[in-house]
């Protein structure tokens, strides 16, 4: 099954690009290779935009408390593991801490960072870091693994609990997942929303039916059109005309 994700808040989007950004950053900074490391650097620019909203911090914060004060209702439930719960209740408190502990605007490390931010400025030019344009960092990029490792750890470090505060956010949000199975006739499914209300809309499709879903969703209807795959171009991609069985999960905090 193939997982599309779609948020339905800027909010929920803020943090699936970041959760994105933070997985690129790790995969690429486990490489060797300078140009693995060259976009690890990259990744890391985007983050620092991407968070760079001044209430993401408290954003999370609220959010994390929120949580906090719904699962410690649950104490008193018999059905609740109360062991796992205490766990979840640590992890929160711990991250909460981390975020408190973050100083001024975010990312304010790197932009305090001249050198850092010379780059940044040069990779909005296409091929603006060229050994030529950038003979530092052509120097950075001979350097060993280890010690190019070392530097791209240190500058993502300071934005860390923002990975581990959006990485609760996010899981408590998938995990209160309601899976209803749907059936998009002639490639087009439609269903009332009822005034439910949902902050994710995730669609599980087998990987084997060369088509991808667009949703769009009000509080009143959701819409989901599966269109069919030209990877090779040519014609207009076009609604489906097959019947397509597919998951629609609603997540909400």
């Amino acid at each position: 099954m193939i997982h599309y994700e779609f948020p339905l808040n800027e909010r929920v989007r803020t943090l699936l690009r970041l959760e994105d950004l933070f997985a690129r950053f790790d995969e690429y900074a486990r490489g060797d290779r300078g140009a693995d490391h060259h976009s690890a650097l990259l990744v890391v620019f985007e983050i620092m935009d991407v968070a760079g909203r001044a209430d993401l911090k408290s954003d999370l914060l609220q959010e994390l408390e929120r949580q906090k004060q719904v699962l410690e209702s649950l104490r008193s439930n018999p059905a609740v593991a109360i062991d796992k719960l205490d766990d979840v209740l640590t992890e929160i408190d711990s991250t909460m801490r981390r975020l408190l502990g973050m100083s001024g605007r975010i990312g304010q490390h790197i932009r305090d960072n001249e050198w850092l931010m010379g780059i940044k400025q040069r990779t909005s030019i296409p091929g603006g870091t060229c050994e030529f344009d950038v003979p530092s960092y052509h120097y950075w990029l001979n350097q060993s693994a280890v010690e190019r490792r070392q530097s791209l750890l240190a500058w993502v470090a300071p934005l860390r609990p923002l990975q581990e505060g959006l990485a609760i956010v996010l899981r408590l949000l998938r995990d209160s997942g309601r899976e209803v199975e749907c059936l998009a006739a002639a490639g087009s499914y439609q269903q009332m929303a009822n005034g439910r209300v949902a902050q994710l809309l995730v669609v599980e499709l087998d990987e084997t039916i060369p088509c991808v879903p667009e949703l769009s969703a009000n509080k009143y209807m959701i819409n989901v059109r599966f269109i069919g795959v030209n990877l090779l171009g040519g014609e207009r991609q076009k609604q489906s005309p097959l019947d397509i069985p597919f998951s629609l999960v609603f997540c909400n905090l």
